[in-house]
């Protein structure tokens, strides 16, 4: 109840807002009477232009109409005119909410929000105005807010002025009446007898009082003339600062929005709700239909009564003016609210929305207007900003369920409509430009539609098209299509031509891209050494000096997602960077978020900077150096080779499917070799919260006995004098028998990632380890990890027996 309380002390202008936002949609006794249980609702967890979320609105709809009935029952007979009033909203809500209560949590979102943003504007509560950027917000707002109230004072002028030249009109033409009206009698006086008495006296009388007439006209006309003189400075004066407010808020605000909508792409802050930007869009078209109305009467008025003007008419000007205005108004704010993603994949469904800003100001949807969605290439899209047409026809695919109509939602004033179920079904990609791959290849989708305005008055042909796009036809494409989408949105300047974006860029630059779309993903961000690690890495320098500063190095395109990292690889920086991200969403977010994975750790300076001064059994994990979305455990011990001398080894790199098996934090747990995490932290402090709790032992004898993996790394080996093969790395060469009977061998080289880590789990007829024969081993290794319990033979498993010094481990 905390916003309501804050709401209900607003003044002035902002409670007025926030009273007109509730009616018969929303009553505003519902809002005071459940402020606790509304704001206690998880509207954030429901959209309501998602059907799928409808299950939960209609939850939410449910629960506020028992809080309704209850309301009703505990009401007294004194209550009377509140108890039916309950019942009222009750039944309001079944009758209009109850086939589609996604409308109620729409209208239910928007007050509060528009609530939240009242309250922080008075208050001054919102963190973000505490920030330098926020004071630079404030202070744009203020002075946008101080322009509107001068073009109402100048509009409203305006008005004063046109109704007086109206009446002064008026008079004129009473006048103008008055004095034909003389000149007939004065003519017919003159007809009469000349030696008549009478004659000479009315002639003289009536002559005196038609030049009265006619002086006064003459005043009148000068003065008409002159106050249309001064209307028109005065709308040239009112059209100049419209323009100027139009283009702040339309070339430069609407543009920003935008701007952080593409960020917002690539990880960055959402951007904020359209709810500000088409208060002012609204604002902006009233003014300028109240001053286009203004201007046409100005024309009827000269039409009823020409008057020759002196010098040049700016009038026609003024007409031209106005409804460019209007035009550039209109088309500018339809915009695409949601954008389709970013990565396509054809024969997958996808949404989008649109919607008009100045739609219910201006009466668009008293005909709702029909917006179609097609997808056009790059150079079709450039073609389009230089008004050259395209046919119809002359798309680069085909989109499924491409058409809606404009719906307007009274209580949000949004005039809008929502692709649900889009579906891109095929692609005709463009010719190739040099070297460049598909997943290079940007399209975008272009949405338009016809708007009438006023009547049919004006028809407006509107068009906007989305962030570009990349069209994939399988999930390996993936990862490349992203780069070039990080790329295009980390770059991109405002007003472009379609899509270029520069070859090379500053490695800064890049870095904070890099570091933005972690963030998003992993939550913590990049540090200071995570970010030179990363620069060493893309520039292929290894081990560079404390002082190198890579900020202003130029890195390419190329170098980021088209050369292989290094010649021995087979893959790019951006994909070696993109697999460890993804590693890290998958299965290591919450140690990431700790702070207990170093990942960025170059081997050498994990072995000689790091590990080797401290204790035996101190490790750390390191994203891998030569494998894609690989993580390894680097740890020191005494070199069983040399028991005078230590070294660092490393751990085989895990993988997603390797933690698919068993979690990163288990087979640490299982590993003595790994005592405290880097720098001297006990691994259990560190891991203990990501162990997989011990299932607890079936009390009903079933029949079975329980199993469960176990990570193991096998005895050092003594040096090897026959050569070394990788023809399969979890399978030792032959060597001396293991020190115990429990030691299982393996194949484990200093400073080298191809140590074999773990094998599946050995059991004894306890749940400990033991050695198995070849026969169990043969016929455990042909069960999948889905029913490996299922397929133990128990009586086999009883009697196992420890194998020689010669067995083969599988």
């Amino acid at each position: 109840m905390a916003l309501w309380a804050k709401a209900q002390t607003l003044q002035g202008d902002a409670l007025q807002q926030m009273q007109n936002l509730y009616g018969t949609h929303f009553p505003i006794e519902v809002r005071h009477y459940f402020a606790h249980w509304i704001e206690d609702q998880p509207w954030q967890d429901i959209d309501p232009d998602v059907r799928g979320h409808e299950g939960k609105a209609r939850m939410i709809l449910d629960a506020l109409i028992k809080q309704l009935q209850y309301k009703y029952d505990q009401l007294s007979d004194t209550d009377f005119l509140l108890r039916l009033k309950m019942k009222e909203i009750a039944d309001h809500f079944t009758k209009n909410y109850g086939s589609n209560p996604l409308d109620l949590v729409r209208i239910i979102k928007h007050c509060i929000s528009t609530e939240q943003a009242l309250v922080d504007q008075a208050t001054g509560l919102n963190q973000e105005m505490l920030s330098a950027e926020g004071a630079a917000r404030s202070e744009t707002n203020r002075k946008i807010s101080e322009a509107f109230q001068l073009l109402k004072q100048f509009t409203q002028e305006t008005e004063n002025d046109l109704r007086v030249m109206q009446q002064k009109q008026e008079f004129f033409v009473i006048q103008y009446q008055e004095s034909i009206r003389l000149q007939a009698q004065l003519q017919q006086v003159q007809q009469q007898p000349a030696q008549d008495p009478t004659r000479v006296l009315n002639e003289t009388n009536l002559t005196k009082k038609k030049a009265e007439v006619d002086t006064l006209l003459q005043q009148e006309a000068q003065q008409l003339l002159q106050m249309r003189i001064t209307l028109a400075e005065k709308h040239r004066t009112t059209f100049h600062h419209l323009s100027e407010l139009q283009q702040r808020i339309v070339e430069e605000e609407l543009i920003q929005w935008k701007r952080r909508q593409q960020l917002a792409g690539n990880g960055g802050p959402q951007e904020e709700t359209l709810d500000l930007l088409q208060q002012w869009c609204e604002a902006l078209a009233e003014i300028i239909w109240t001053n286009r109305q203004q201007i046409k009467r100005v024309e009827m008025q000269r039409q009823q009564l020409p008057i020759q003007q002196p010098g040049p008419d700016i009038l026609p000007e003024l007409s031209t003016t106005i409804t460019a205005l209007l035009s550039q108004l209109v088309t500018s704010t339809f915009i695409i609210e949601k954008q389709p993603p970013q990565v396509l994949k054809t024969q997958t469904r996808f949404q989008a929305s649109v919607r008009l800003l100045v739609g219910g100001k201006l009466n668009v949807h008293m005909n709702p207007p029909n917006v179609k969605a097609t997808i056009i290439s790059e150079n079709q899209a450039r073609a389009l900003l230089r008004n050259e047409r395209i046919k119809d026809n002359d798309n680069s695919g085909e989109i499924l369920n491409n058409t809606g109509v404009m719906e307007y939602h009274q209580a949000t004033r949004i005039l809008g409509v929502t692709f649900r179920n889009m579906q891109l079904k095929r692609i005709k990609r463009p010719e190739k430009k040099g070297q460049e791959t598909v997943c290079e290849e940007k399209f975008t989708i272009l949405f338009q539609s016809q708007f009438s305005v006023g009547g049919n008055e004006l028809v407006f042909q509107v068009r906007t098209m989305s962030l570009p796009i990349v069209v994939i036809v399988h999930g390996n494409q993936d990862s490349n299509a992203w780069a070039t989408i990080l790329w295009d949105n980390a770059f991109a300047e405002p007003n472009r031509n379609p899509f270029c974006v520069p070859a090379e860029v500053t490695w800064s630059q890049l870095a904070s891209a890099l570091n933005c779309k972690w963030t998003y993903v992993n939550g913590r961000p990049l540090s200071d050494s995570n970010m030179k690690y990363l620069a060493a890495k893309a520039f292929n320098i290894n081990n560079p000096p404390e002082s190198e500063d890579f900020g202003q190095s130029k890195i390419s395109w190329s170098q980021f997602n088209k050369e292989p990292l290094q010649p021995n690889r087979s893959f790019t920086f951006w994909q070696w960077f993109d697999g460890v991200m993804e590693l890290t969403k998958k299965n290591l977010k919450g140690p990431w978020e700790d702070g207990t994975i170093l990942g960025f750790v170059n081997k050498d300076r994990a072995r000689d900077t790091m590990l080797m001064s401290k204790q035996n059994g101190t490790f750390l994990l390191r994203f891998s150096d030569s494998e894609i979305g690989g993580i390894t455990i680097a740890w020191v011990a005494q070199d069983p080779n040399n028991p005078s001398e230590r070294q660092v080894w490393n751990l085989q790199p895990f993988t997603t499917r390797d933690f698919g098996i068993r979690s990163l934090a288990d087979r640490i747990h299982d590993l003595p070799h790994l005592v405290n995490l880097y720098p001297d932290i006990p691994k259990d402090e560190a891991f203990s919260k990501y162990y997989t709790p011990i299932r607890e032992k079936n009390p009903q004898n079933d029949g079975y006995v329980p199993a469960a993996l176990k990570a193991t790394v096998e005895t050092l080996p003594p040096p090897i004098a026959s050569p070394m093969t990788y023809d399969n790395p979890n399978t030792p060469l032959p060597m001396e028998g293991p020190t115990s009977p429990t030691e299982k061998p393996t194949i484990m080289s200093p400073d080298s990632e191809m140590l074999g880590a773990c094998g599946p789990a050995d059991f004894d007829g306890n749940g400990g380890e033991a050695d198995m024969s070849d026969d169990f081993l043969s016929e455990l290794s042909n069960l999948s990890s889905e029913n490996l319990t299922d397929n133990i033979d128990v009586n086999k498993l009883l009697n196992l027996e420890f194998v020689d010094k010669d067995a083969k481990p599988f």
